[in-house]
């Protein structure tokens, strides 16, 4: 892989997360969305990161905060999961383009399904299949590899699972060779911005693979060891308190300058940052933005 060109600037919007601020005018749902703005140089992309699982919500928050879906260059699913990519299809339609990358996992359009407390589908819905993105006007550029969006920003791909945060503790399912097995989220992408004068900046989805390998990872693709920020989901709403201790424990030791985490992170998670981190941390919701670089979050 290519040495990661750094970003001039990163502002990152967030479109859509369970939370909103009180008497705001936006909607929230469960699931998460993101656009990032991106300038290296003469060279500027709007990527948009996951689409929630209501499209409606999201064009909603997207017209109050004056962003229309045309500006839109292309478009990151982290994840099969239906709360990050339920209504891509209308998403891609909406943006109005012909050949619109979407970048995804080869494996995003597996079956994926849970068993407990009984069968339910969860991950990509009917009405987003490949063919239905694709007749929509999208490109879909599916792979394990990390892939470079632009100058500056690039994927994880599927991200090595070397220690156990990456452990999956839902009842997630899929079916291979006419057999239910567990399925390992192996798909779980983030994004990587790597910004000038301050370091990477990682956006996640859920952080199925695990944050801490997550942020390893990042850092082995791009040979920078400074994370300037993480934003996005951690997945530790169900986990044990000593691995929220342990994840804590390690972010704080790989000196993240801040982090801001909702959706999948869970309360304890977020107090457990806090304490940790202080003002460096923020629990993320609806309507947020960050310009990189900067000094706070």
């Amino acid at each position: 892989m290519k040495k990661l060109t750094r970003l001039d600037s990163l502002k990152i919007t967030v479109l859509a997360e369970d939370s909103v601020l009180y008497e705001s005018p936006y909607l929230g749902q469960h699931g998460v969305s993101f656009l990032l703005e991106g300038v290296s140089g003469k060279k500027r992309k709007n990527i948009l990161v996951d689409v929630g699982q209501n499209s409606e919500a999201l064009l909603h928050n997207m017209k109050i905060m004056g962003i229309s879906p045309s500006i839109i260059d292309a478009v990151v699913l982290t994840h099969c999961h239906y709360d990050h990519t339920q209504g891509i299809t209308n998403m891609v339609r909406q943006i109005g383009k012909k050949d619109l990358p979407v970048i995804a996992h080869t494996d995003i359009f597996r079956l994926h399904f849970i068993t407990e407390p009984y069968h339910r589908l969860v991950g990509i819905m009917p009405g987003d299949s490949r063919d239905e993105i694709e007749k929509a006007g999208g490109n879909l550029s599916l792979s394990k590899e990390p892939l470079m969006i632009m100058p500056g920003i690039m994927t994880t791909g599927e991200v090595p699972r070397r220690d156990d945060f990456g452990k999956v503790a839902l009842a997630l399912k899929t079916i291979e060779n006419g057999k239910i097995i567990d399925d390992l989220m192996l798909d779980d992408t983030s994004i990587i911005a790597n910004i000038k004068d301050k370091g990477l900046a990682i956006i996640t989805g859920c952080s199925h693979a695990g944050i801490i390998n997550i942020v390893n990872y990042a850092k082995e693709l791009t040979g920078v060891s400074k994370i300037e920020a993480i934003i996005g989901g951690l997945h530790l709403v169900d986990a044990a308190d000593d691995v929220i201790s342990r994840t804590v424990k390690e972010l704080d030791a790989m000196n993240v300058s801040w982090i801001s985490a909702g959706h999948c992170t869970g309360f304890k998670a977020q107090v457990k940052l806090y304490s940790s981190f202080g003002e460096r941390f923020s629990p993320l919701h609806t309507g947020m933005e960050f310009k990189l670089p900067l000094t706070e979050p």
